[in-house]
């Protein structure tokens, strides 16, 4: 991770430099990078992520011989 300080002279500046660093990590990272940034959030506001998910459900379906 890059703990450089950098000095803007805009905000649209800033957020173009903010940009070109989220398009340069590859997505796995943006995903990962963003999950960990909505579970902090959550857990600051004191949400618990530990919810039930859709289950899938698998069925096999024996078909007639032709």
């Amino acid at each position: 991770m890059d703990k450089r300080i950098i000095r803007y002279t805009s905000l649209e500046e800033m957020k173009a430099a903010d940009k070109r660093a989220w398009q340069r990590l590859p997505p796995g990272e943006r995903i990962r990078a963003v999950m960990e940034i909505t579970t902090s959030v959550y857990a600051m506001k004191g949400h618990v992520l530990d919810v039930p998910r859709l289950q899938k459900t698998l069925v096999r379906i024996q078909r007639p011989s032709r």
